[in-house]
């Protein structure tokens, strides 16, 4: 697993995001709103107002420390949101080993919030709340690349949020299961996302919000939790639509094993207590009663995120667990829920981009060894992927990591909702810009939409220049977003028609290379219809 995040860390920082202070802010005046818990006062510059750090949960530290979350408190005066709030602790990428990122710290459950300046208590304008994704180990709600101005510039208000992440989001142990048996257990960081929309439900009509008109988004990580927040029965009536941008959608396949109930996924048969146990004793915390747990508690924040490992050496035995299937929060599967039609029925956008990663999924060292992995489906596979012969590996493992991982699980996903009569609509995006053209030789690499959805190009550092063309695409994708969160159907006079998912047509929209959108049937249906194949006879693990 720490390759898979070590790529996909390496393809988030191709295009990393700049200083966290400059998201846009060319604020002069005081906004200020009352929330049920006070009065905060962010900046506005007439257009938009801003409102950042706003606690929306107690402090997870000390005896809170791998807690059900609790309520944020109420404060007396007024609430400075004028500054993001510390990211959730995490690693630091290059950073000294026993240190965390200088970010980030264990008090970390802030939200912020973008709205047009005119919204008022009566406007009800639509809600956006982004999930982010970081492979739930690191990422933040901040930073200029997922700022607000571009939504409210449409009414949409915009709030993006931060949750626990690495083991101090995901984390079981059997002394934690007996404490406190009224409260859910293992997975904190979805416990964060729902209090959060609970903060959302309860007082973003204040600002100009309607609480009955929320969409959840996030990608990668941020996907997942989407998919999870779509079948966890506590997460029910808090959004309302939803939009999953390369979060899978089928089980293990972002973490590489099946979850099976109350088991760590990647690590499957090993409980996730058990895994919280090899933790403790690489602290030479002994035992599993309360005293053990109270050391647990004691170590420091750096200590418990270790470095970001996932084993206790090489080969050794599993740290972390990441989420957790308890029966209890998370009571199943995505995938087993939605072939039972047990999701939130919400009209959703669900997608992937078209070259995400060249492996940690999916790994061979020929491409012999790639199309054996495909079992009784080999031939299949050899047709659908290189029916010349004559691409090279890289190419080839792009294209079965990208189907394997993203895009089958994708249209899975889509499918289950079209046979629930709910609206989905697929995506493909496959722009690269010319500055990147080099580097993503294959395609559209994992998270370099997002952007693009925010319509924040300026953001990313390796996007030196803005062309038209990038232009056109940011447009395009920013508006189809703000669309769907007001309506539930991204459509509107003057775009190109992005089809409603039907299986008989399985058609999508893609957002292609020359920075048009085009709905189309799904050109890569030939590769996916062998992946399902393979996984689906257990041929491919």
């Amino acid at each position: 697993m720490q390759k898979i995040i070590s790529l996909l860390v390496l393809f988030l920082s191709l295009t990393a995001c700049g200083q966290k202070e400059a998201a846009g802010d060319a604020a002069t005046d005081d906004a200020r709103v009352q929330t049920k818990h006070g009065l905060v006062r962010g900046l506005s510059d007439g257009k938009v107002a801003s409102f950042k750090g706003i606690p929306y949960a107690a402090a997870p530290v000390g005896d809170l420390r791998w807690r059900e979350t609790q309520p944020a408190a109420k404060w007396e005066g007024e609430l400075d949101a004028t500054k993001f709030g510390a990211d959730c602790a995490q690693f630091g990428w290059g950073g000294e080993p026993g240190t965390i990122s200088a970010s980030s710290s264990e008090d970390c459950l802030f939200l912020n919030i973008w709205k047009p300046s005119h919204a008022t208590a009566e406007s009800a304008l639509p809600v956006m709340v982004w999930i982010h994704g970081g492979a739930f180990v690191f990422g933040s709600g901040s930073g200029p690349e997922v700022s607000g101005e571009e939504f409210t510039k449409k009414d949409v208000i915009l709030v993006t949020f931060n949750y626990r992440l690495g083991r101090l989001g995901h984390f079981a142990f059997p002394a934690l299961s007996q404490e406190h048996p009224e409260e859910h257990k293992g997975s904190y960081a979805y416990m964060d996302q729902i209090m959060a929309l609970k903060w959302v439900k309860n007082n973003i009509s204040a600002f100009g919000g309607d609480p009955d008109n929320v969409t959840i988004f996030g990608e990668s990580a941020g996907g997942v939790s989407v998919h999870s927040l779509l079948t966890i029965p506590l997460a029910k009536g808090l959004f309302h639509k939803a939009i999953i941008q390369s979060g899978g959608g089928r089980d293990g396949v972002l973490t590489g094993r099946p979850i099976t109930e109350e088991n760590a996924d990647r690590y499957y048969p090993v409980s996730a207590e058990t895994i919280g146990v090899n933790f403790a004793r690489k602290h030479n915390i002994e035992g599993t009663n309360a005293k053990a747990l109270a050391a647990l508690r004691a170590l420091s924040v750096a200590e418990i995120v270790d470095g970001g490992q996932e084993t206790d050496g090489p080969g050794g035995a599993p740290i972390y667990s990441g989420p957790i299937l308890d029966g209890s929060l998370v009571v199943e599967t995505a995938e087993s829920a939605y072939k039972k039609g047990n999701m939130a029925a919400v009209p959703i956008i669900i997608g992937s981009n078209s070259a995400e990663v060249p492996g940690g999924f999916v790994n061979a060292e020929s491409k012999e060894a790639l199309f054996n992995l495909f079992g009784k489906f080999k031939k299949e596979a050899k047709k659908a992927y290189d029916p010349n012969g004559n691409k090279e590996l890289e190419e080839i493992l792009t294209m079965v990591n990208t189907d394997k991982v993203w895009a089958e699980p994708a249209r899975f996903t889509a499918r289950a909702y079209a046979e629930k009569d709910t609206p989905a609509y697929i995506y493909l995006f496959s722009y690269v810009p010319k500055v990147m053209q080099e580097r993503m030789r294959y395609g559209a690499s994992h998270a370099s939409e997002i952007p693009y959805v925010f319509n924040n190009l300026d953001a990313r550092r390796s996007i030196d220049t803005v062309t038209a063309k990038d232009e056109k695409v940011a447009k395009l994708m920013n508006t189809y977003w703000a669309n769907f969160a007001k309506t539930g159907d991204p459509n509107a006079e003057g775009l190109p028609k992005w089809p409603v998912y039907s299986p008989e047509i399985n058609n999508i929209i893609e957002f292609k290379n020359d920075a048009s959108a085009v709905g189309i049937p799904d050109p890569k249906e030939v590769r996916l219809d062998v992946i399902e194949k393979a996984v689906m006879s257990k041929e491919m693990q």
